[in-house]
């Protein structure tokens, strides 16, 4: 059954280093609603940022993935916004 929306999150953490193991955890136990993950940080040579973004295209009941939204905003350092594509 296709879904009438994409609903996508955005989630951008402070302090990459010290909240990854909670974050991924959280990723980890919703797993089966992340249809696509991507990360993004500043990296160059000598250089890799303590922020992070994640961006998370969702499937599933919203009440999951708002659910998911609420346990990473309860992190400290992690912010999450959130974008629905409403389909006509």
């Amino acid at each position: 059954m296709a879904q009438d929306h994409h609903f996508i999150l955005g989630v951008h953490v402070d302090n990459r280093i010290k909240r990854a193991s909670d974050v991924q955890q959280l990723l980890t136990d919703y797993g089966c609603n992340i249809k696509t993950r991507i990360g993004l940080h500043e990296v160059t040579g000598n250089f890799c940022a303590g922020f992070g973004l994640i961006l998370l295209e969702m499937i599933g009941e919203t009440e999951k993935i708002e659910k998911l939204a609420e346990k990473l905003e309860k992190i400290e350092g992690v912010s999450v916004q959130r974008m629905v594509f409403e389909h006509p």
